[in-house]
């Protein structure tokens, strides 16, 4: 099945977030400390780089790390910190393969409930309670899947109609609302730091 994914801004990277699980996992474990069209378009980099038109986990789990590095260290690369984000990659890529057979989508399948989906996304390496909840509400809005209770289990990016994540991109107009509110959240921060010292 094939999601309408609007997250790189850019058609080939954007279809294959849209047809491959994996990919849509990969793009969210990069989306930090870049822009998040830049994290996005990362998994259809590796995957020319690797000369097939999907991620597999088994053959990126078992790719030799320091030229698997060197894939994402090329130019343009992946990310900011292309060594890093290799070794990230691998691991969670690892872990599919031993917990879920390679099969990036069995993570959520058969989740009966938001909260054990939830759950299931904190385990990943690399993703933390807020990545975990953005994915969520991703999967949620974007990709149809709906187990009970999955809003509540987002937290406030499940909520309808805002713009606070990747899960709220439909196209450039979503994208710069985001990035607003992004920008908006920063400055608060700021502010409240800056009050309190």
């Amino acid at each position: 099945m094939t999601t309408e994914i609007h997250l790189a801004q850019q058609p080939e990277a954007d279809a294959l977030l849209g047809r491959s699980p994996l990919a849509a996992l990969v793009g969210m474990l990069l989306d930090q400390q870049v822009p998040m069209e830049w994290a996005f378009s990362g998994p259809y980099t590796i995957t020319q780089r690797l000369g097939g038109n999907d991620l597999d986990a088994g053959q990126i789990a078992a790719y030799d790390p320091e030229a698997f590095a060197a894939l994402l260290s090329e130019k343009p690369a992946v990310h900011r910190y292309p060594g890093s984000m290799a070794k990230r990659i691998q691991q969670l890529c690892q872990f599919l393969v031993d917990e879920y057979g390679g099969d990036a989508a069995a993570v959520w399948t058969d989740a009966k409930t938001g909260k054990e989906l939830l759950a299931r996304l904190k385990a990943l390496p690399g993703f933390g309670a807020q990545k975990a909840q953005i994915f969520l509400a991703l999967l949620g809005k974007r990709f149809g899947v709906r187990p009970t209770g999955w809003r509540e289990a987002a937290g406030p990016y499940g909520e309808a109609n805002c713009y606070r994540s990747a899960a709220d991109i439909t196209g450039p107009e979503s994208l710069a609302k985001v990035r607003e509110f992004k920008q908006e959240a920063k400055r608060a921060a700021k502010a409240a730091k800056a009050a309190g010292n």
